[in-house]
């Protein structure tokens, strides 16, 4: 007993010893996840590639923990990944839920994230395997985006590689002067027409009232045209057609009846002994008068002694 009680030291540091193996062990299994004095579940999954994958990382249902990847194997004689995990033994969802593996973020490592169905009437039990999925990270997804815009920089630049070649060729002294010079003159050009300008406003200027009555008399030219405008609309050119139309009705009547004879003018113009006879008469008329000027005594006498008067000769 005596020995004892002079061993006491070392009893404590050896208590005190368990007693911080114990802590630990506690600790390491509270991190992980994993129960000391409880039987987790265990599901299995198996994945092409687990790059970033450790042992302990998180296996997730909707963000939050339900346990940790316990093992990470290869499958015996494949070249699979068989990765175990511990999850909580009071969950229960089907063996066709599938295990997610993905980025937890840029620092966060990989994780698993468990897409549970719930809606079947088998439940998942110890040492099942459900089937597994892979879900793009963010570094791949940039990868991903980054990659055709590195192609079509790449190819930008070896256009602009190009275009530079093709200009160096084309620009040599003689090409480079005269673009010297055509810009030279493009800029001669652009100030002859600021000079132009400055003209055109000193004569719009000092033609100013000049301009503004022109102005005034279109203005009123056009009012005026407004009103002639306003008259023709109100001239009822229904109306005055519609007698025009009637009046060459009745021309045309009346040209109808003398073609056929109708009347003294359609007599005069068809009947031919009629025309004949007015010739005949106008002929003897002529003839008649100028009997008249070459003998006026035969028409008119005047004698006292009762001259016997010459008979009458036609000049046929």
């Amino acid at each position: 007993m005596t020995a004892l009680f002079n061993r006491k030291p070392e009893i404590k540091v050896a208590l005190l010893v368990l007693l911080g193996i114990a802590l630990f062990i506690f600790g390491f299994s509270f991190l992980k996840r994993s129960s000391i004095f409880e039987n987790d579940k265990v599901v299995h999954t198996v994945y092409d590639e687990v790059e970033g994958l450790v042992v302990g990382a998180k296996v997730t249902i909707n963000g939050l923990v339900i346990g940790n990847v316990s093992v990470i194997d290869f499958l015996p004689g494949s070249t699979k990944i068989v990765v175990s995990m511990r999850i909580d033994k009071d969950l229960s969802f089907s063996p066709d839920s599938k295990a997610v593996f993905y980025e937890a973020g840029l620092i966060g490592g990989k994780a698993i994230s468990i897409e549970p169905v719930f809606e079947s009437k088998y439940k998942i039990k110890n040492n099942d395997t459900i089937p597994s999925g892979v879900k793009p990270g963010l570094t791949e997804l940039i990868n991903r985006q980054i990659a055709p815009l590195q192609e079509k920089i790449e190819s930008m630049l070896s256009s602009v590689d190009s275009l530079f070649s093709g200009v160096s060729n084309v620009l040599n002294y003689e090409t480079q002067s005269n673009l010297k010079n055509t810009l030279e003159n493009l800029s001669q050009s652009v100030n002859n027409i600021n000079k132009s300008s400055e003209k055109l406003i000193e004569v719009i200027d000092e033609n100013r009232s000049a301009l503004n009555l022109s102005f005034k008399n279109t203005a009123a030219a056009t009012n005026n045209i407004n009103k002639l405008t306003d008259s023709l609309s109100k001239i009822d050119f229904t109306n005055t057609f519609n007698k025009l139309s009637e009046s060459l009705n009745n021309i045309n009547n009346i040209l109808s009846k003398v073609e056929s004879g109708e009347g003294t003018l359609g007599k005069l113009i068809n009947n031919e002994e009629l025309y004949n006879n007015l010739s005949q008469s106008s002929k003897e008329l002529e003839e008649l008068l100028f009997d008249l000027k070459a003998n006026p005594s035969r028409y008119v006498q005047f004698s006292l002694f009762g001259k016997k008067q010459k008979p009458y000769q036609s000049n046929k």
